[in-house]
């Protein structure tokens, strides 16, 4: 995942090579068919998502209190933890996946690291304490680093040294983020910002003279898996505060708009995100690069709608102490995040014309301006979202009549 020319393809039908419970950790290829995600996988973004749905349970907590600015900043600094963990995680399996024993076992730890990391998320928020969040991103990354040494042991040449610079630079960072442990409370976010720099210096360090060999569609269909589970998991959030609300408060007809402005907002940004080939646009590592890393905003935004609507709830039951125009934004400004992310990354590069183009950017600033609706804001935001993707299929069905071929791409 860099900007360094990719390697030769390697022929592989088959994780490893050879049978039995430990084999060689050697490079997978890219021209691998039926490469599908695989349920290890699977297991491991669900565990994510617990840690996930703690960060969003406690930015909900920041935002109700009317601690919008401070909750945000640590909902940034723990989310980095775990995309960054994940995405690491996701590019070297792509790549190097044999699925020995070995690698099970190795994968099972990075996964104890997660509910680790998980456990301390109150206390990072509440008490701005990192030990545990501390602690359980190094079990990830330390055993991320193991799988970087063995697959440098199994290999040579420009291959081998790609190996061993990132397990060193993995395990070098982990070293700088002790200075979350000692330093000031008011120098923290300025060392996280540091430290999250260096350590998305490690691939482009790493990669620059070799490319690792991973699968654009193993790589797209994983992105995709993990954005189901996200908005999945705000889909989950909001319906236990919207049945919390009535169950509580007998507040049924205030709630209907949230729940339904705010399933129509999820439904358009499955949609949206789904109605593009993502793995046409990986084409080089250059435009993986960019891709990857912008995902942190997609995953951020979306996990982040879920704890907005929650916040809508609590201030429509009373439970909040901000007003309607704070609780809104919750749900709206995070909504148009997550429109203008998924069309900068890759849906751009498939519009067709000037009004296919404008389709996400003008919904993204009409998201904005229903904030200041009221109490009807996230039910006009939805509706914003539906009409959105009802446009981009109209105009992409006209644009395939004239040209008399198939729909071009919408979203």
């Amino acid at each position: 995942m860099t900007s360094s020319p990719p390697p030769p393809p390697v022929p592989s039908d088959a994780p490893g090579g050879g049978r039995g419970p430990l084999r060689r950790l050697r490079a997978r290829g890219r021209d691998e068919a039926h490469r599908t995600a695989s349920p290890l996988e699977l297991f491991f973004d669900l565990c994510f998502v617990v840690a996930v749905a703690q960060a969003g349970i406690q930015l909900v907590h920041s935002v109700a209190e009317g601690h919008a600015g401070q909750g945000i900043l640590d909902y940034a600094m723990v989310f980095f933890a775990l995309w960054w963990a994940w995405m690491n995680f996701t590019w070297f399996a792509s790549a190097y996946d044999n699925d020995d024993v070995l690698y099970r076992v190795v994968t099972l730890v990075q996964i104890a690291g997660v509910l680790v990391l998980a456990a301390g998320v109150s206390r990072a928020f509440e008490e701005h304490e990192y030990l545990v969040v501390w602690l359980g991103y190094v079990i990830m990354r330390v055993a991320l680093a193991a799988q970087w040494l063995r697959a440098a042991r199994s290999t040579e040449g420009p291959e081998r040294t790609t190996a061993l610079r990132y397990a060193g630079g993995v395990l070098a960072c982990q070293v700088g983020w002790l200075g979350l442990l000692f330093l000031p409370a008011g120098a923290r976010p300025w060392w996280f910002l540091v430290m999250a720099l260096l350590e998305m210096c490690v691939p482009p360090f790493a990669e620059r003279e070799r490319g690792t060999s991973w699968h654009p569609r193993h790589i797209a269909e994983r992105y995709g898996l993990f954005t189901i589970i996200v908005l999945g998991e705000t889909i989950a959030a909001a319906t236990i505060a919207v049945k919390s609300g009535i169950d509580e408060n007998d507040a049924l007809g205030e709630l209907l708009p949230i729940a339904a402005g705010g399933l129509l907002v999820v439904f358009a940004a499955w949609w949206i995100y789904f109605v593009v080939p993502a793995h046409g646009h990986l084409r080089s590592n250059r435009q993986a690069f960019v891709w990857g890393y912008g995902h942190y905003l997609v995953f951020a935004s979306a996990a982040a709608i879920g704890a907005g609507l929650e916040v809508a709830v609590e201030q429509t039951v009373g439970k909040a102490h901000i007003s309607t125009l704070a609780a809104s934004a919750a749900v709206t400004l995070p909504t148009a995040l997550y429109l203008l992310t998924v069309w900068v990354l890759h849906s751009r590069h498939f519009k067709r014309g000037i009004s296919q183009q404008l389709v996400l950017p003008t919904t993204a600033l009409l998201v904005i301006c229903c904030t200041f609706l009221g109490h009807w804001a996230v039910f006009a935001a939805g509706v914003v979202c539906a009409l959105s993707v009802v446009a981009g299929e109209t105009l992409a069905t006209r644009l395939a009549a004239r040209e008399g071929g198939p729909a071009a791409l919408t979203g």
